[in-house]
C-alpha cells in the first residue's frame, strides 16, 4: 500500500479568473490520487469588495485575507493558516493550471523525502511548462513568461516542508511583488543545509499579454535585486543560477544620457564649441550602448514594425529606470546584514 503524504495548499490570489481554471484543475488532479488536507486561497486584494468567488470545489477549502501586501505576506499568512501538524506545505500561483495526474505526481515527488533519514531535503521544485505560439518568434511580453520555463525555485509550483518554513520564519516580506521572494527562501533553505529537489509533477504556466511599457515598470524588480545582494553578497546572481545581469550596462547608457543633456543644457548659456565634442561622444555612447541592447532583443521577436518600435522605444527608457530602482533601493538596504544560517536550523 502507497504511503499517504500529507500535505496542504496556499494559492495567494488577486482574484483573477485564472483561479477558477486551477481550482478544477485540483479538483481533477484530487480525484486521481491523494488530494490536499486543506487548500487555503489567500485574497490578496485592497481595499473592500465582493467576497471571493472560488466557485464549487469538493476540495477542503478555506479563503483567508491579506490586506494586500504582496505575494510574499500572502503566502506567509496561508501557510500558517494551514494545521500545524501537516509535514508539507505546497505553494501554488493562481496562474497555472496543475496536470491531471498532479496529485499523483507529488505524491511520487515527496514519497521520497519522507522517508528516513530524508530530512536533509527541505523542498521539493515542479516542472514548470510554458506554451510558445506556434510558427513565430515570441514577443518581448511573451518572452517574460516563457523565462520562467526552467527557472530555478519558483514558487509558481514549490513543495517546502512546515519544519523550514518554521525554522525560517517562511517569506521575507520586505520583497513586496512576486519577484525575488521565492529565490530569497530557497537561497536561505541551502543556505541553512537543506536541500531542493526537482520533481517530476508538471504544471503549466500559460502566456501573460500586458501593457507595452510592462517592461519598463517591471524594472522595479531591481530594488529587489538589491535587497538580495545586501543578504547574500555580490554573487547572489551566480548562487541562484543567473547571468551577471546588465546594470553595468544600464548605469553606462545612464550616465551618457545625463552627460548628453547635461553639455546640451550648458551650451544654451555658455560657449557651444567648448563642449560640443563631449555632447557627440557621450551621445555615441548613449546610442551604442542602446543599439547594444535593442539588437538581441529585436531578433528574438517578430520583426513586426510595432514590434521593432516597442523594442528601441523601451531598449531606451529601460536602463535609467533600472538604475533608479537599484540606488534607491541600495541606500535603502544599506545596512542590512548579511544573513547567516541560525545555529539550530
Amino acid at each position: 500500500m502507497t504511503e499517504v503524504i500529507r500535505y496542504g495548499i496556499v494559492i495567494p490570489t488577486i482574484g483573477r479568473p485564472s483561479l477558477g481554471v486551477l481550482l478544477r484543475a485540483l479538483d481533477q488532479a484530487a480525484t486521481v490520487a491523494a488530494g490536499p488536507e486543506k487548500v487555503i486561497v489567500v485574497d490578496d486584494r485592497t481595499g473592500e469588495g465582493p467576497p471571493l468567488d472560488v466557485g464549487s470545489t469538493a476540495l477542503d477549502l478555506q479563503v483567508v485575507p491579506s490586506g494586500g501586501k504582496g505575494p510574499a505576506a500572502a503566502r506567509n499568512r496561508g501557510w500558517r493558516a494551514l494545521p500545524a501538524d501537516l509535514p508539507w506545505v505546497v505553494f501554488l500561483d493562481d496562474d497555472v493550471i496543475v496536470s491531471s495526474d498532479w496529485c499523483e505526481r507529488l505524491r511520487s515527488d515527496l514519497a521520497p523525502n519522507d522517508a528516513p533519514g530524508r530530512d536533509h531535503v527541505g523542498a521539493s521544485s515542479a516542472i514548470l511548462s510554458v506554451p510558445r505560439v506556434p510558427g513565430r518568434r515570441p514577443t518581448d511580453d511573451e518572452r517574460r513568461t516563457i523565462a520562467l520555463d526552467g527557472a530555478r525555485w519558483i514558487t509558481a509550483d514549490m513543495a517546502y516542508r512546515r519544519d523550514v518554513l518554521d525554522a525560517l520564519d517562511g517569506f521575507d516580506e520586505r520583497f513586496p511583488r512576486a519577484y525575488r521572494e521565492d529565490s530569497d527562501l530557497a537561497l536561505r533553505t541551502v543556505s541553512s543545509g537543506w536541500t531542493v529537489a526537482q520533481g517530476e509533477r508538471l504544471s503549466l504556466h500559460p502566456l501573460k499579454r500586458g501593457p507595452w511599457w510592462l517592461s519598463v515598470r517591471n524594472q522595479s524588480g531591481n530594488a529587489d535585486d538589491a535587497l538580495l545582494r545586501a543578504k547574500f553578497g555580490p554573487h547572489w546572481r551566480s548562487r541562484i543560477g543567473e547571468g551577471g545581469g546588465r546594470m553595468g550596462r544600464h548605469v553606462a547608457a545612464t550616465s551618457a544620457v545625463l552627460v548628453f543633456v547635461a553639455t546640451v543644457l550648458h551650451s544654451v548659456t555658455h560657449q557651444p564649441g567648448r563642449i560640443r565634442g563631449v555632447a557627440l561622444g557621450s551621445g555615441l555612447v548613449w546610442a551604442a550602448l542602446t543599439a547594444e541592447f535593442a539588437t538581441p532583443r529585436i531578433r528574438s521577436g517578430p520583426p513586426t514594425p510595432k514590434e521593432i518600435a516597442l523594442m528601441i522605444i523601451t531598449s531606451a527608457a529601460i536602463p535609467p529606470v533600472a538604475v533608479y530602482h537599484r540606488a534607491s533601493a541600495a541606500w535603502r538596504w544599506r545596512s542590512v546584514p548579511l544573513w547567516r544560517p541560525q545555529a539550530d536550523t
